[in-house]
């Protein structure tokens, strides 16, 4: 089917324009936008985007689709022009990109463009975009209790202490050890609480918010994508708090590619929330980024999480591998076994021992089976300080938090 041609002769009729090379690469795109904007709208080309928004009849405009693929990363200048332009004219911009390298989308994402759609498009994911950019509120969106996060640095002669989270099988409890081992960090000094900062890098299906009852805000995509620019306000303005101490950067609203983070980007964020927080805990991904190495290297502690099972031994083998062959700190793992045999469980504590012995590894940190409270706890967005006060696990993840702060108040230098 074939779009109209825009015409600035007429007063309020084309409500977004699609810029693109050639339209006919994008016929799904065609459909969509008759479907959700009839016959108001348009198709322009590279050359007459720029002239056609400047002029003053293109102030009906409420958004661009910018439709590309990977000839066009050629033209990438010209694409950020066009951005660059609508962004100044109050424009939103749609990217629809198809076989688009990573550090091709990060790179128009952070020069203004509004949101990224895969082509083909997901049924209803352009029309879910215009319902978004036409809903959006005139102010981003901040904390939980919409101020921002006044963010106090700590002393000048030592930076926060970096504590990673990595689980080495799904279920294995990575998160909900990250969130609650934050959660009782803020709790052992009642009379001067330490301040901590809960990093959520698993920026597909992170669930820390889901856990702590938080809203994925767009800022926290925004941070991500954009620390060239980030300072202490605007990373403050991305976090999000519960209680008085601890704060959280959620994952973004959005599934975006794992290779859209850099590690420049990681590094920058680290350095930022550590020069503020006493404590850093990360929540890792599953899969190793380009940018794993980095927070390893940094990170005071680096828990991987584990149970007793095959698959927890097999890829406790090939980490250990794959960190061995390049020369990383492979001792700064502390293995923790989850869901861990209980006291008079004789069998248990013998599995345990040959697993450790025939991966030449050893287990430092044992957590007890929470039962059923652990998952309706974080259901109802609860830490298990709040929920299950008395629960086994909370216990021991608290007396973690306390073995972890007497060790970073008992000596600077201690990982």
């Amino acid at each position: 089917m074939k779009s109209n041609e825009p015409n600035p002769n007429e007063q309020n009729i084309i409500l977004a324009c699609t810029i693109s090379r050639d339209i006919q690469n994008f016929k799904f795109l065609i459909m969509e936008m008759e479907e959700a904007l009839g016959e108001q709208w348009g198709d322009l080309d590279f050359d007459n985007a720029i002239p056609f928004m400047e002029q003053l009849d293109s102030n009906s405009l409420e958004f661009i689709a910018l439709a590309l693929d990977d000839v066009d990363e050629e033209d990438l200048d010209v694409l950020t022009q066009i951005i660059c332009t609508a962004e100044s004219l109050g424009i939103a911009t749609l990217l629809v990109a198809e076989d688009v390298t990573p550090a091709s989308l990060h790179h128009l994402l952070r020069h203004g463009a509004d949101a990224f759609i895969p082509y083909p498009l997901p049924t209803g994911e352009l029309q879910a975009n215009i319902d978004k950019l036409r809903n959006a509120e005139p102010t981003p969106p901040v904390t939980t209790q919409q101020t921002p996060v006044s963010l106090t640095s700590t002393s000048e002669s030592r930076e926060g202490v970096l504590i990673a989270v990595q689980g080495l099988a799904g279920g294995t409890g990575a998160t909900t050890l990250a969130v609650n081992l934050a959660y009782e960090l803020t709790l052992v000094d009642k009379k001067a609480p330490p301040s901590v900062c809960l990093l959520d890098f698993d920026h597909q299906f992170g669930s820390v918010s889901t856990f702590l009852d938080l809203t994925r805000h767009d800022s926290a995509f925004e941070i991500i994508t954009n620390t060239e620019s980030m300072d202490s306000e605007s990373f403050g303005q991305a976090l999000q708090t519960l209680g008085k101490k601890l704060n959280v950067l959620t994952s973004p609203p959005d599934i975006i590619p794992m290779d859209l983070v850099t590690s420049e980007d990681v590094e920058r964020l680290l350095r930022i929330a550590r020069r503020h927080h006493d404590y850093v805990i990360v929540d890792m991904p599953s899969t190793l980024a380009q940018w794993s190495e980095l927070v390893l290297n940094a990170a005071h502690v680096y828990f991987a999480t584990m149970e007793i099972d095959m698959r927890s031994a097999q890829n406790a083998l090939r980490l250990k591998r794959a960190f061995q062959a390049e020369d990383l700190p492979f001792e700064k793992l502390r293995y923790v076994m989850n869901r861990a045999p209980k006291f008079t469980d004789l069998s248990g504590k013998s599995r345990i021992k040959r697993l450790s012995e025939s991966l030449s590894i050893s287990i430092d940190v044992y957590l007890p089976d929470g039962g059923k409270q652990i998952s309706a706890s974080a259901d109802h967005g609860q830490p298990l300080a709040r929920g299950a006060t008395k629960n086994p696990l909370r216990r021991e993840i608290a007396k973690l938090a306390t073995n972890l702060h007497k060790l970073d108040q008992t000596d600077e230098r201690a990982a």
